[in-house]
């Protein structure tokens, strides 16, 4: 749905934990809209959290971003998402899948979903991923993929920046500004 021509520009994917804190959120929102200010495509999966807060960033920077979604064209998940969806079209953006109409989400859908996610996008940014996250299943599709991943550091004592701490450790670009991927 929205502007297919989009997928052949210069992107940049921003995921991350669902139950995202506030640092969390509001660096997600910092980059896309940073991101959208330089006419930089963001991607991301439309979830809840860090991906919410990657599309919204991009839409109040004034940019377009792609959502690449588990499911059927013809639902929005999670719910609450769906005036999102519809700004995401709104500002010249774009909802894809692999799935056909009808199709539900399912748990094995979102680490497929994922690969997609990297795979277009010339980088890919963590924010926020536990140590078991899918954020790290789009971060070895990108490494496979052999694009760029970069990871934001966060708290060493919070679950939720676990896998972003160790991504880092692991030699996955340290992320402090949206200037980095510049």
């Amino acid at each position: 749905m929205g502007n297919k021509e989009i997928l052949r520009e210069k992107s940049i994917a921003i995921v991350g934990g669902r139950e995202c804190a506030q640092y969390g959120a509001s660096v997600a929102r910092d980059i896309a809209y940073n991101l959208a200010r330089s006419n930089i495509i963001t991607v991301s999966g439309l979830a809840k959290g860090i991906d919410t807060w990657c599309h919204k960033g991009t839409i109040e920077g004034k940019g377009r971003t792609i959502a690449v979604v588990a499911h059927g064209l013809d639902m929005i998940y999670p719910s609450e998402n769906r005036a999102l969806a519809k700004q995401i079209i709104e500002y010249d953006g774009a909802i894809i899948s692999e799935y056909e109409i009808g199709i539900k989400p399912q748990k094995n859908h979102f680490p497929a979903r994922n690969r997609i996610i990297s795979g277009i996008s010339e980088s890919t940014v963590i924010i926020e991923a536990k140590e078991k996250s899918g954020s790290l299943i789009t971060a070895n599709f990108a490494l496979e993929q052999g694009k760029n991943v970069y990871a934001v550091p966060g708290n060493i004592y919070d679950e939720n920046s676990k896998g972003t701490n160790e991504l880092i450790k692991q030699g996955a670009n340290l992320l402090t500004s949206y200037l980095d991927l510049l």
